[in-house]
């Protein structure tokens, strides 16, 4: 194949992964849904060959899953997938929660503050699901941990597409109050503890919601 046409499916076929993992992110494309290559490939201004690569592509991040003689899936969301989420969720950000208020400059702390402004108001909640990314990849990022901060980039890519389905049957807020207020007060083992109960809370809601 030329080099030109090569790159020309690389990229049509990256377009389509994008695309669609933006779609089950976001909630259009749903668990529980069987996906149809014929279907998506018109939504998505191409052919089915692009989507039957983008599925191997989420397949291997198990965003979608292969069905004998099916086809693909959106999977089911199980309770023991949200359990471990919330755990591998919880290392990450109880470390970074002790990094900041030992590490963070007053610069970093003002602006950490920032990305929560107003969230104990009446925010629209998709404001607050970005405002609450906002926190915690910020968060993270204070923590100066290249490693810890990519993978839980790839985590919060699955609670954020918890908190957009769970939005049509609960809109509970989880503030940061807690968290702040320790970094503020340069307390790293407070601050741990209260991410701990932090994301306690997040799991036993998203357990409520999708556990039933």
């Amino acid at each position: 194949m030329p080099r030109k046409a090569k790159s020309n499916k690389e990229g049509e076929v990256d377009r389509v992964y994008r695309l669609l993992k933006t779609w089950i992110l976001d909630g259009r494309l749903r668990p529980g849904e069987f996906l149809s290559e014929v279907e998506l490939a018109r939504q998505c201004s191409t052919s089915r060959t692009p989507i039957r690569e983008a599925f191997n592509l989420l397949s291997k991040e198990n965003w979608v899953q292969r069905i004998r003689h099916k086809g693909h899936m959106i999977p089911l969301i199980s309770i023991r997938e949200v359990v471990e989420m919330y755990e591998y969720r919880k290392v990450l950000e109880c470390f970074a929660a002790e990094r900041a208020a030992t590490g963070a400059n007053p610069d970093e702390i003002v602006g950490l503050r920032a990305t929560i402004q107003g969230e104990d108001h009446e925010m629209d909640f998709q404001k607050f699901v970005k405002a609450n990314e906002a926190f915690h990849i910020r968060l993270s990022e204070i923590a100066r941990n290249k490693y810890m901060l990519e993978q839980l980039k790839l985590t919060l890519q699955h609670v954020h597409r918890l908190d957009v389905l769970s939005t049509q049957r609960d809109s509970q807020r989880i503030l940061h109050t807690e968290i702040m207020q320790a970094i503020e007060a340069r307390q790293p083992v407070e601050a741990s503890r209260a991410m701990a109960r932090h994301i306690d809370t997040s799991r036993d809601r998203m357990l409520k919601l999708f556990g039933t």
